[in-house]
């Protein structure tokens, strides 16, 4: 996707509790892209460069190892904050 599309999506998936903006999205996206976790591609529409994003290979594994934690994380705080019924 796209910046702008990045955004939109986010937006529309998080029912617009979510509404990122350009200016907190492409400084993350710069250090993804440095630390190899997205890759680029540039694509001319309508007279116009865009620049597209995807995860690549490295950024896929990490995606995964960091959903992980979040399940992990979010299953000690739900035990944690279950009442205990005695």
């Amino acid at each position: 996707m796209y910046g702008y599309e990045i955004t939109r999506v986010v937006k529309e998936n998080s029912g617009g509790m979510i509404n990122l903006t350009e200016g907190a999205l492409y400084p993350a996206l710069h250090k993804l892209e440095a630390d190899g976790l997205v890759e680029t591609t540039i694509e001319q529409i309508d007279n116009r460069s865009r620049k597209y994003y995807r995860l690549s290979k490295k950024g896929k594994k990490e995606t995964v190892l960091r959903l992980t934690e979040l399940a992990d994380y979010l299953k000690s705080m739900h035990l944690l904050l279950q009442p205990v019924i005695k």
